[in-house]
């Protein structure tokens, strides 16, 4: 008996000998799969978008007088920008390169690009033309005469100028590139004008300021900032870009901006983006005030086109929009 009870003894012994080894192995597992497993980050609030900002970014650009391309408002304003956007701390060029209108005139383009941390391969471009189109032709009155054009191109990039500058305060982890394209307004209307727009836009399509460059997507913005304006998703937007175009239109619905970002599709449009998604492939979408299925606002074009139809509650819904949408692509770092 007292032989069996040793024998049972060993073995109890010999048992738990065996089994603390494999408690204390899986322990050191359950700890290193415990470890591993890092709590989400979440992201900062993304910054305010200031509308009195982006207000005061428009009409800076319409007090130089209409930015016709080859005279001296133009060239001013070309200096404002560049000037604007190096005080931000963005790396600045400007592209030049020669083009002729569609009535035989030669210019010498400008194309102002701004770089946002340049050495993150992970990109967004942001666009808007900042030329005057010369002449008034949808007028009943002075078609052949300039205007201020204050929504048609100055909204656009009074709105990317404020979100450079919120940028450069928040400084988030995402790369980003400003594209202010000139000669994008000086197309002939119908009779086979189509690729006699967006000059600037097909110049950088064919030759990018940086060889092979690439962007996971742009937004271009272009009649952004007039009362009561609506910007429903345009056609070569939801084709070439629908992902893009689903993110900035869900966004601009938990902002409380549907009544600006309506979901409704209109017809395609050619703008600055096709040549954007055509020669540098870039998908690309278009946030541009439209009735449709392709009607633009009755200021189109016009004398009307002043400081007198823009608001700030239409900068601030695409400004704080685009923004958020910008400041989600930034990578958290542990």
């Amino acid at each position: 008996m007292r032989s069996f009870r040793l024998f049972f003894v060993y073995c109890l012994l010999a048992t738990a000998y065996w089994l603390l080894p494999s408690c204390s192995n899986n322990e050191k597992t359950s700890q290193s799969e415990t470890e591993n497993l890092k709590p989400e980050v979440a992201l900062p609030p993304a910054p305010k978008f200031n509308e009195d900002s982006a207000y005061s970014f428009v009409k800076a650009q319409v007090d130089f007088g209409p930015r016709i391309p080859g005279t001296a408002p133009h060239a001013k304003c070309a200096d404002y920008l560049t000037s604007k956007l190096r005080s931000y701390g963005w790396e600045v060029q400007v592209q030049s390169g020669p083009v002729t209108t569609y009535d035989g005139k030669k210019f010498n383009l400008k194309n102002i690009i701004a770089s946002y941390k340049p050495e993150n391969t992970d990109r967004v471009l942001l666009m808007s033309h900042w030329d005057t189109r010369p002449f008034a032709d949808s007028d009943t009155v002075g078609k052949d005469k300039p205007f201020d054009s204050a929504d048609d191109g100055p909204s656009g990039v009074g709105v990317i100028l404020e979100i450079a500058r919120a940028l450069s305060i928040s400084k988030p982890d995402v790369g980003v590139d400003i594209l202010f394209d000139d000669l994008e307004d000086y197309g002939k209307e119908n009779d086979g004008g189509e690729n006699t727009w967006g000059l600037g836009a097909q110049y950088w399509g064919r030759n990018p300021h940086k060889p092979g460059y690439k962007a996971a997507y742009g937004i271009l913005l272009d009649m952004v900032g007039a009362k009561g304006a609506t910007f429903p998703r345009e056609g070569g937007s939801t084709q070439y870009a629908p992902y893009v175009v689903k993110k900035i239109w869900n966004k601009a619905a938990h902002l409380g901006y549907s009544n600006y970002f309506v979901f409704d599709d209109a017809g395609s449009i050619t703008d600055d983006h096709v040549y954007i998604i055509q020669y540098a492939n870039i998908p690309c979408v278009d946030i541009v005030n439209m009735i449709p299925p392709n009607t633009f606002g009755s200021y189109h074009h016009t004398h009307r086109d002043n400081m007198s139809i823009i608001d700030k509650n239409t900068l601030k819904a695409v400004g704080q929009t685009i923004l958020e949408v910008v400041w989600e692509e930034q990578k958290v770092k542990m």
